[in-house]
């Protein structure tokens, strides 16, 4: 399952992005957007998670919580 994650710390990488979400299991592919011109982050990325139920467990746990002094927003991904 893809989960975007918005309001990320400017600041933040893509390894501490990765390890918040794998308290609650397997992350396969962790981004954090960048900016072409400046290469910082844009504050959001997306964390790939294989297994939906821990996926949805830490959407839930997570979005909303303070990270890194930035309360983040997750959700699922989803493609138009």
């Amino acid at each position: 399952m893809k989960l975007l994650v918005r309001n990320l710390a400017r600041n933040m990488n893509e390894d501490q992005l990765r390890e918040v979400f794998a308290a609650f299991g397997t992350v396969s592919d962790c981004t954090i957007v960048l900016d072409k011109a400046s290469n910082k982050s844009k504050g959001f990325g997306f964390v790939v998670m294989p297994s939906k139920p821990e996926a949805i467990k830490a959407l839930r746990q997570l979005n909303t919580r303070r990270i890194m002094d930035s309360v983040i927003r997750v959700k699922e991904a989803t493609t138009t």
